[in-house]
């Protein structure tokens, strides 16, 4: 079964919506966050933990995966999901935007991106056409078009390129065959130019995809800049089709995103930050590398049911951290990933009652 998405309910007082994505892996409510797993691992979990943690998908990177393992390893595993004990859903990112983020190891051509790999210097090419089969050997419930990110800062002249390029690429992985249970969406590129979003957005929208994402943002703009190019982009969507807002994914930015009508995200910040010893928590962030922490014997979040505020300590986790223990790593990115789950639940739950303006403002004033 390929994707299908259903618009359940819109919010009266913002853009904010609540809808059912539904793979062949799982059934997933919209707005959802992806925990972010490059590799085919969200790091430092397994993926029993996004099962506990009741995440029903996740995204990994077909650039990474295409050079080490190698498509054709997962290919012959059985598929992503299998390779990586996965039931969930999967998207696959294109991989364009890690390309050309290694600037000085790549070359954008009319046909695609020729680049060294940044683990042994060998030599590639990946274009649409490269991009759609390599994602098909993956077995991603979910992938992406082939795309240019233009770099923060870019001329209006560069940007006009990147987008016609990926236009051009995406009419190209239009043809290219999936299985079944695949769905392709479409990347509108703009940089921060309202009208070459909206010139994006409009030529990828004529093509009719399952979904389309918003790429190029969180890239360096400022927050609201990135807010601003939100607002010029989703009136352009289908109002019937999934919105993917692509590398964002902090608190206050979800509740920004969800009330500019976006359903989907990802981002490796909640686990990034994990991983260097901060924590989310209702009443803002949580360094543990501050010394107030050492002797601080309550939870990360005293209002969170989790495995770890429920067995472990502030001081804890900081002499983990301290100590460079392995196991502090986990329990932080267990942590931060189920704060971001339970704002997600309580997100879908004040846009069904009709009260998110209300939740968004209360959950912002205590967490700042």
């Amino acid at each position: 079964m390929s994707m299908q998405f259903t618009l359940d309910h819109n919010c009266p007082h913002t853009k904010a919506r609540l809808g059912t994505l539904s793979t062949s892996h799982s059934v997933i409510e919209t707005p959802v966050f992806m925990p972010v797993g490059t590799q085919g691992t969200v790091k430092t979990l397994i993926s029993d933990d996004l099962k506990t943690l009741g995440y029903p998908i996740m995204l990994s990177n077909s650039y990474h995966l295409y050079l080490r393992p190698g498509c054709e390893i997962v290919k012959a595993a059985g598929g992503l999901h299998r390779f990586m004990n996965w039931q969930g859903s999967i998207l696959t990112d294109s991989g364009g935007f890690q390309m050309v983020s290694l600037k000085e190891m790549c070359k954008i051509e009319r046909d695609g991106v020729r680049f060294q790999s940044h683990i042994d210097g060998s030599s590639h090419f990946i274009g649409p056409r490269e991009c759609m089969r390599i994602q098909r050997d993956l077995g991603a419930d979910i992938v992406m078009a082939f795309d240019e990110c233009a770099p923060y800062p870019a001329s209006e002249e560069y940007t006009l390129k990147a987008v016609e390029n990926t236009t051009r690429w995406t009419r190209i992985a239009r043809e290219e065959p999936l299985d079944a249970h695949q769905s392709l969406f479409a990347i509108v590129q703009g940089g921060v130019y309202p009208h070459l979003r909206e010139k994006s957005a409009k030529e990828l929208v004529e093509l009719d995809f399952p979904g389309y994402a918003i790429g190029g943002l969180s890239v360096g703009e400022a927050k609201p800049l990135m807010y601003e190019m939100v607002e010029a982009t989703v009136p352009f969507l289908p109002e019937n089709k999934p919105r993917y807002l692509m590398g964002v994914g902090t608190p206050e930015d979800l509740l920004e995103a969800v009330e500019r009508g976006i359903d989907m995200f990802d981002c490796v910040m909640p686990t990034r930050i994990a991983r260097n010893g901060t924590l989310y928590s209702a009443k803002g962030l949580v360094v543990l590398k501050q010394a107030q922490y050492e002797n601080d014997f309550n939870p990360p979040d005293q209002s969170c049911s989790c495995f770890v505020c429920q067995n472990y300590s502030r001081a804890y986790l900081r002499h983990l951290l301290k100590a460079r223990e392995i196991s502090g790593l986990r329990l932080n990115t267990y942590h931060n990933l189920h704060f971001i789950k339970q704002l997600m639940r309580n997100i879908r739950l004040a846009i069904k009652n009709n009260d998110f303006p209300a939740f968004k403002k209360q959950f912002l004033a205590e967490y700042f």
